[in-house]
């Protein structure tokens, strides 16, 4: 007997999208079962119902695969883009299974990018509530003073509201710049640099370095590397 399953997380299993993702498509009509029109939160079972994406046969399920990416700058962290500029998924061709990003780096932000075909996986890990630490080493303009990164670890005052509590560490200065680590745990887009403009000290250079308990290593940038079991398994815990 074939068990029935939710049509994001079968769409998802076959590498298609995340969840999420494919949720918006089924909301959307882009999914049919046997024909017609699914519905968000309806279950089948590729091997009895037929279940089409834009008029396409759903492929066979892929083997799960999750690699860490090394991102450089001017790559747009998105599998398409409408304006041409460089995808991360070019660095990532040779791999067969059709990879999305977990999260997003913008345009100039470096570093540690996990890409995964495992739906449940980018789910889990995206979800705000497991507040996964990041950390990013930060190059910004000017002298910080003590009190603005004791103020950068109290929280600052952003236009959408407070940010949480975050550490800085291994501060130095080299000329008018200062470098630290800031290790952060909420998701907000571009929080690091808008950190740093509310301060008056715009980010020259970013780079993420960690990803929960992942570190980005020596991981040549523009590269990528499949995740063994063992980070696996640590990013399965969060």
């Amino acid at each position: 007997m074939y068990m029935k399953e939710r049509l994001q997380k079968l769409i998802a299993a076959a590498g298609l999208a995340s969840r999420r993702q494919a949720e918006e498509w089924i909301e959307a009509g882009r999914v049919t079962v046997n024909g017609r029109r699914a519905s968000l939160g309806e279950r089948a079972a590729p091997h009895l119902d037929r279940i089409e994406v834009d008029g396409r046969p759903l492929p066979r399920r892929q083997k799960n695969v999750t690699v860490m990416l090394n991102k450089p700058a001017g790559y747009v962290t998105t599998r398409h883009d409408p304006q041409g500029r460089p995808v991360v998924g070019e660095l990532v061709r040779e791999i067969s299974e059709r990879l999305f990003p977990v999260g997003r780096l913008d345009l100039q932000t470096e570093g540690l990018l996990i890409l995964t075909n495992d739906g449940a996986l980018a789910q889990r890990l995206a979800h705000p509530r497991h507040h996964v630490e990041k950390t990013y080493l930060v190059k910004a303009r000017g002298l910080l003073q003590s009190s603005e990164l004791e103020q950068l670890a109290r929280g600052v005052r952003l236009e959408d509201g407070m940010t949480a509590p975050a550490r800085v560490e291994k501060v130095r200065h080299t000329g008018s710049n200062t470098w630290f680590e800031l290790t952060i745990h909420e998701g907000r887009n571009r929080q690091v640099r808008r950190m740093c403009e509310a301060l008056g000290h715009p980010v020259v250079k970013l780079r993420r370095l960690r990803y929960g308990a992942l570190e980005l290593g020596p991981l040549p940038i523009g590269r990528y590397r499949v995740l063994s079991a063992r980070e696996l398994a640590l990013l399965q815990k969060i």
